[in-house]
């Protein structure tokens, strides 16, 4: 007796989930199509919240912005679980392998001596900062509709509290290996005079009810800390002789970049919407009249306390940086009024 084998070909039936067919037709889905769209749960609920029984459990009017088709907005970066995980490993594992660089040579005990107080006493308490963004993130993935959208909250709540950690990894080598430093830090974050609009701001944004609006203004607030960390200070640390800083900070700066690809495109989105644009930028211009000041301040503040341990400008880097955001929002189709 003699076999043969041979190759065959199944065909599947259909080449994906029944609401992308819906969607999409008869193409192939991406993975990261499969694993976001069109997943939330919209009915069947057994009870409202006894907290909230105007509300479903998941439901469009936690915010008053609104999408009239929440997956008209897709993550650019096109992360679910696995390769968001695999992408943060790789960010992780790099400044692990940074820090442990500057560890060995000692870089952070030769810093100069300002520079020194302004990372000990300024800057290491953001990572409390950090730790309020995380919440003001695991918030709208709580209560944002649409799973894609959703997605990049809990991505980002994680991120914070990596960047947090992040921080406190800094502190700790900056401290010889002791938590000294992470103490000081958030005494710090509780008691001086110029990190308390900061901390004041970042209060507030946790008990925002809108999670939208929360997590627009905590965005206004990255745009003025994290170009003000990454791209002022670290030019001004190379020039001081302070380049332990500047290889700490770019790992900042390259989570930043990735984090504006999904936040750029939602407000893209909110402002696209065929149903709702026009009253989404009503909210937003309304929310950043009112917001603003408040962050400009509240980092200006910070930024003096910068300037106060080394001189950079870091206090008219800021007025800089706002009035770039005011111009990212003009051009965005959102007026600001002086």
């Amino acid at each position: 007796m003699q076999y043969q084998i041979r190759q065959q070909v199944i065909e599947p039936i259909r080449p994906t989930f029944t609401p992308l067919i819906n969607r999409y037709g008869g193409r192939s889905a991406t993975r990261y199509e499969e694993g976001s769209v069109d997943i939330q749960a919209t009915e069947n609920f057994h009870y409202r919240p006894l907290w909230d029984p105007q509300h479903e459990l998941y439901d469009p009017n936690y915010s008053v912005l609104r999408l009239s088709d929440p997956y008209s907005f897709t993550d650019p970066r096109q992360l679910y679980y696995a390769p968001y995980v695999t992408s943060r490993a790789q960010l992780h594992d790099a400044f692990l392998k940074t820090l442990d660089y500057i560890n060995k040579r000692d870089l952070l005990a030769r810093l100069p001596q300002d520079w020194h107080a302004a990372l000990a006493e300024v800057i290491l308490p953001l990572r409390h900062y950090e730790c309020a963004a995380e919440l003001v993130s695991v918030n709208g993935g709580r209560f944002a509709y649409g799973t894609t959208i959703e997605q990049c909250l809990s991505y980002a709540a994680f991120d914070r509290i990596g960047l947090a950690q992040n921080l406190s990894r800094i502190g700790i080598a900056l401290g010889g290996n002791s938590d000294e430093l992470l103490i000081s830090a958030k005494t710090a974050w509780m008691e001086d005079a110029d990190l308390q609009g900061l901390r004041r701001l970042a209060e507030e944004l946790i008990v925002e009810k809108d999670w939208a609006i929360a997590t627009y203004v905590l965005d206004l607030t990255d745009q003025l800390i994290f170009p003000l960390l990454t791209g002022n200070l670290d030019e001004a640390a190379l020039l001081a002789g302070a380049g332990s800083y500047s290889l700490l900070a770019q790992h900042f700066g390259t989570w930043y970049v990735d984090q504006r690809k999904w936040v750029d495109a939602l407000l893209a989105a909110w402002l696209a919407d065929p149903e709702h644009g026009s009253g989404n930028a009503a909210v937003l211009a309304g929310a950043a009249q009112r917001w603003l000041p408040k962050v400009r301040d509240a980092v200006g503040a910070f930024a003096s306390a910068v300037d106060r341990r080394v001189d950079v400008g870091a206090r008219a880097a800021v007025a800089d940086l706002t009035k770039a955001a005011e111009e990212k929002l003009t051009t965005s189709g959102i007026e600001v009024t002086a």
